[in-house]
């Protein structure tokens, strides 16, 4: 059941010049100092960012070292193609992924591939996101985005603008911790975040600062402080699960956690790994998804025809439906273009690791010796010009026009990683994502701030930082121009994972 090998690959990080035979064909910034290595011109607060403008100098495959470590990135469209090659590539969990096992654990996001707890995870959550999980959810979900209209149309009346990110963050918490586990952690009638936000907040962050420091002994109240994060967010899951053991829920995620065996062995997730897995899942299931949000109301508050065009089509799609159904938001497809583009340009997850499960050669011009990794760093495959077009850095919702995907080879889109390891929920965050911009659109006109730059905060994931929206009612839902586009006819191909997938 368990993906195993003959011998376990080793764990725990590993310098490049270990597995990279032929390391010095990979090119380095130019102003490599000894001892501290490409270190100048970094800023320890945006690490993506940085590496990022390194792509851009270097090329599609290149090196940093920091103090005694090296990393090997890659972008480029054939490599990353040749890396999702799953019989000689698997995932590797390293930098700040190794880094949150101190509270995740072997949960499914930061599990390393030999621990047997990952695949029994898999197996017995999977059914939790199938197509009819799904439509039980869609009620919830919409019942937490009538807690956030309800909130901004008191800002909007009261004359505010609303926080964005500080918003979204909610919704998608409460949206996991209802459709999963049964709780509600009130964040909309908080003045500040829940303080489960603050611990997961700071966890991401320390795990962060760790990959920036020679010694980690150099942040010791910042690792009490995590400590105690850790810790609180243990407390708050294991009283959540104790209130659970015992009674009758509704078949949600923390159900199948606890009462369901595997389908094939009768194995049960252990009281220790059910924790791991709730921490992973509220985690994983609305940080990154908020992010996502964030960015496209940005793009669409910058915008104004996209906007106009993704409004257009919920007010035909939907119609006067008090509230959409189910599988009206899967027909949203220009709104869902709208997502894509925005996680295109920034995906919130921006990076994922892969190792090599044999001796190869990548792409048939570098040599790895089995257990050496690179980090794929997804916004600059995303924006490959070669891949994308010279105006690859500009917001076009139509780059997801049916068309236009089946033009590009698989592989170049993957805000959710890649093969077996990909995540679970994307269906969910999706679902969620496009669900909210169509009620968002549906019910208000954004207007951006003139004076706003984007800015891009990190955590291991992004999140645009103090963006916030003006936002104006509208008074009765558009109709349909004769003049719209109709519906496409659904693309069999996937845009994330390539065709058949």
């Amino acid at each position: 059941m368990a993906q195993t090998t003959t011998a376990t690959r080793p764990t725990g990080f590993r310098s490049a010049e270990l597995g990279w035979p032929e390391l010095h064909r990979i090119p380095h910034p130019p102003r490599r100092l000894p001892l501290l290595g490409d270190v100048l011109g970094v800023n320890r607060a945006t690490p993506l960012q940085d590496s990022l403008r390194f792509a851009r100098q270097l090329g599609p495959i290149y090196r940093r070292k920091a103090f005694n470590r090296e990393f090997v990135f890659t972008w480029g469209a054939d490599l990353v193609a040749d890396l999702a090659d799953e019989s000689r590539f698997a995932k590797h969990v390293g930098l700040g992924v190794a880094n949150l096992r101190p509270v995740a654990g072997d949960g499914l996001f930061t599990a390393y591939n030999h621990e047997p707890n990952w695949q029994l995870a898999h197996d017995v959550l999977a059914p939790g996101f199938s197509r009819e999980a799904m439509a039980a959810y869609h009620p919830m979900m919409l019942a937490v985005a009538g807690r956030l209209t309800d909130h901004w149309d008191r800002e909007q009346a009261a004359g505010r603008s609303v926080d964005v990110p500080g918003d979204m963050t909610k919704l998608t918490l409460e949206t996991i911790a209802r459709t999963g586990f049964g709780h509600d952690f009130g964040s909309f009638e908080r003045d500040r975040p829940h303080p489960f936000v603050t611990a997961m907040v700071g966890t991401l962050t320390y795990a962060q600062r760790l990959n920036s420091v020679p010694f980690p002994a150099l942040l010791r109240r910042a690792a009490q402080r995590n400590a105690d994060d850790i810790a609180y967010l243990n407390r708050m899951v294991d009283d959540l699960v104790r209130a659970r053991r015992g009674t009758s829920g509704d078949g949600d995620l923390l159900d199948r956690m606890l009462e369901t065996a595997h389908p094939e062995t009768g194995e049960r997730l252990s009281p220790e790994n059910v924790r791991r897995q709730v921490i992973t899942f509220l985690v994983a299931g609305h940080e990154t998804t908020s992010g996502a949000l964030s960015f496209a109301l940005h793009y669409l508050s910058r915008h104004p025809e996209v906007a106009a065009r993704a409004r257009a089509e919920v007010d035909r799609v939907w119609g006067d439906a008090a509230a959409p159904g189910y599988d009206q938001v899967a027909k949203l497809r220009y709104v869902r273009r709208v997502l894509d583009e925005s996680l295109r340009l920034w995906p919130t997850a921006p990076a994922f690791a892969r190792e090599a499960v044999e001796d190869t050669v990548l792409a048939g011009r570098h040599p790895m010796r089995r257990g050496a990794w690179t980090l794929v760093l997804t916004p600059m495959l995303q924006r490959d010009p070669e891949v994308w077009g010279a105006d690859a850095e500009r917001f076009d919702p139509d780059r997801f026009d049916p068309k236009a995907v089946r033009s590009r080879p698989a592989h170049v889109f993957k805000p959710f990683g890649t093969g077996a390891r990909a995540c679970i929920g994307r269906q969910f965050a999706l679902h969620e994502a496009t669900l909210v911009l169509g009620l968002l659109l549906r019910r208000y006109e954004l207007r951006a701030d003139p004076g706003y730059r984007l800015s891009v905060t990190e955590r291991l994931t992004l999140m645009p930082e103090g963006l916030r929206l003006h936002l104006e009612r509208r008074t009765t839902a558009a109709t349909a121009t004769a003049g719209e586009e109709p519906a496409p006819v659904p693309d069999s191909r996937c845009p994330v994972h390539g065709a058949g997938d």
